[in-house]
């Protein structure tokens, strides 16, 4: 057994790229400073709009007409090669790498699904998503104000009592992360339990009083700070305001509408839909370098609309595109305002993050991590999958595998294989 201090410190989720401003947050974990240190972006003083031609990305066509044809064999090529020699650099069994541009499509599944069975990973295994579900529930808090059944500019307080600082702070600072309210996975308590026990269940009022303890951070509106709980309190005040279970909200406002057939709110149960990768994870009290824990079968509910969501990269692809164009989700004047709502050193808009053009989210959650970004000047989405969420590279004392790769910046999985794909598709890496 490990010593809890290595283990409360990580968080669960940690973004492709990040402004070294950002380190110095002291309300980031340290084990989350040591993962980043190695991967930050300077931030210019006065940077331009990171979608710098947002009419040009409203305006392209619903769907790509060369979606279903495939990529040439040159870029392929160059694609295949750079996610294998990326995923011999991760911690992870195997990924699942998904491309699509206006040329053609691309996917490929490299390495293992289940290291007790050697299995492959192959395309259309489903695998948790982690924090890209935020971008989710962003959309349909967009939706519902859309609807005029509320108001970014509305105050939590109006929904959720017992919040600090609740009636200054709106739902639009929620969904940027500038409200201040801490995360819940920052609580030694609330981490020390779920390491302790998996599969015990939070609900989200659980979750929430993790977070109040700590909070207020800042004032509303003042500084950013990544936190769970923001998309936790925009998950209660979809359930307040539609009425219903908030599986339904996203099944009908999203799933559905784009034809999302193989995307899954789990609720409370922990199996995933076959077929699916296994994950692996060093989280957790038992877990030791030699011996990664299986984490495939965790209880999802401690991470609700911040990060519960199973997916596969087919509808990954078509959502990743829909989430940048708001083809299928939003009209042109709420996308548009969600495309130009990136701010400050970390690029964090509506629920959603930009860098260098590149619109999106990644996920991390114990077991997996994953990428889904579009380039809003290609017209090309990427999506990746991975089953691990275990650092590689020289992260400190960060813990990882004895087979580790040194000499190269700490990266988690999904993160690594697209920052070795995205400048062979006409973007840049993160440095």
């Amino acid at each position: 057994m490990h010593n809890r201090s290595q283990h409360h410190q990580r968080g669960f989720e940690l973004p492709v790229f990040v402004s070294c401003d950002l380190l110095k947050r002291r309300s980031l974990p340290l084990l989350t400073l040591l993962l980043l240190t190695s991967g930050c972006i300077e931030t210019a003083v006065a940077a331009e709009a990171c979608v710098q031609d947002v009419h040009r990305v409203l305006s392209m066509p619903a769907a790509q007409a060369a979606s279903s044809k495939r990529l040439s064999e040159a870029l392929a090529s160059r694609l295949d090669a750079a996610v294998t020699k990326a995923l011999h650099q991760t911690a992870a069994p195997g990924a699942i790498v998904g491309v699509r541009t206006p040329e053609g499509s691309w996917v490929e599944g490299v390495g293992i699904a289940d290291p007790g069975t050697g299995a492959q990973m192959v395309p259309g295994m489903h695998t948790r998503i982690g924090s890209v579900t935020k971008t989710f529930t962003g959309t349909v808090i967009l939706q519902l104000a859309e609807d005029g059944l509320l108001s970014l500019d509305d105050t939590i307080g109006a929904y959720v009592s017992g919040i600090p600082n609740g009636d200054e702070t709106t739902l639009r600072q929620l969904a940027n992360m500038t409200s201040g309210v801490a995360s819940y996975t920052a609580s030694e308590r609330f981490v020390n339990l779920y390491l302790e026990d998996p599969n015990m269940f939070f609900s989200p009022e659980d979750l929430v009083a993790y977070a109040v303890e700590k909070s207020p951070l800042f004032e509303p509106g003042s500084e950013y700070d990544y936190s769970n709980t923001n998309t936790i309190l925009l998950g209660m005040v979809i359930e307040k305001v539609t009425g219903q279970p908030v599986e339904t909200a996203l099944r009908t406002m999203i799933f559905e509408p784009l034809g999302l057939e193989n995307t899954v709110w789990p609720g409370r149960q922990t199996a995933i839909p076959a077929p699916y990768a296994r994950g692996i994870s060093l989280q957790g009290y038992d877990a030791t370098p030699e011996a990664p824990l299986d984490a495939t079968n965790w209880n999802p509910a401690s991470l609700w609309t911040a990060g519960e969501i199973i997916s596969d990269v087919d509808d990954l692809l078509t959502y990743g595109r829909a989430l940048a164009t708001g083809h299928g989700l939003l009209d042109k004047k709420s996308q548009e305002q969600r495309l130009r709502s990136f701010q400050g050193p970390a690029d964090y808009g509506l629920a959603l993050r930009c860098t260098d053009g590149w619109v999106g989210h990644t996920g991390e959650l114990p077991g997996y991590t994953t990428v889904v970004y579009y380039n809003t000047q290609t017209d090309t989405t990427v999506a990746i999958q991975t089953n691990s969420d275990i650092p590689s590279g020289d992260c400190g004392e960060a813990e990882v595998l004895p087979s580790n790769t040194h000499g190269i910046a700490c990266s988690l999985p999904a993160m690594r294989i697209f920052n070795a794909v995205a400048p062979l598709l006409g973007g840049k890496a993160a440095p």
